[in-house]
């Protein structure tokens, strides 16, 4: 079972640790330190769902629908490039990004945002449901060991992502630096909304 545990864990890792919308805006929300548990928790709560609907067999499903599969693949096309919009519309902006003074976020915009974030983007549904999904049907008796070990691994991410970006706070400190990282997470995510359409 161990062995099961052990490759849910390294797989769920290297699928979880792609830079994209989510880890973008975990990171974010971490170097401003403004509802960071809020984000880290909802973002690892969607993924143990997500992971365990993709093991029970919802994956296979999804799969095998063209409908489906063409519905997130344009949706998800359309949510990353206003998502890449909106990152160079705020590294083009003349006003300072600081991580201490963006405070104006409500609680009830927050969780709306790292909803939208996760769940409206199909790359987190064919990672998670899907190729986790097929994987981990396919380890038999040990698939929720498989399960559990993607689980620890999105946990693990989450967690060192939110409230780890504190130690890069003196880098952001300045301006230029929340622009760049703006302008990166713009390119990131046209790339992966043409890939998707790719595809």
């Amino acid at each position: 079972m161990l062995a099961h545990y052990l490759k849910g864990f390294g797989m769920g890792l290297g699928l979880i640790i792609a830079i994209g919308a989510q880890n973008a805006h975990v990171l974010r929300m971490g170097l401003q330190r403004q509802h960071v548990l809020l984000t880290v928790a909802t973002c690892i709560a969607c993924e143990i769902m997500l992971i365990s609907a993709g093991v029970a067999g919802i994956g296979t499903l999804i799969e095998r629908n063209p409908a489906l599969l063409a519905l997130a693949r344009w949706g998800g096309a359309a949510f990353l490039a206003w998502y890449g919009l909106r990152s160079w519309r705020s590294a083009l902006s003349p006003h300072e990004l600081k991580a201490a003074a963006a405070s104006a976020m409500g609680t009830g915009k927050a969780l709306t945002t790292v909803l939208a974030v996760t769940l409206l983007n199909p790359h987190c549904y064919l990672d998670t449901v899907v190729l986790l999904g097929a994987v981990g049907g396919q380890q038999g008796a040990g698939k929720w060991w498989f399960a559990a070990g993607a689980m620890t691994a999105a946990v693990a991410w989450f967690t060192t992502l939110g409230f780890g970006a504190r130690l890069l706070s003196p880098w952001f400190a300045r301006p230029l630096s929340w622009r760049v990282l703006d302008g990166l997470i713009g390119v990131v995510m046209f790339a992966l909304a043409i890939s998707l359409l790719a595809g």
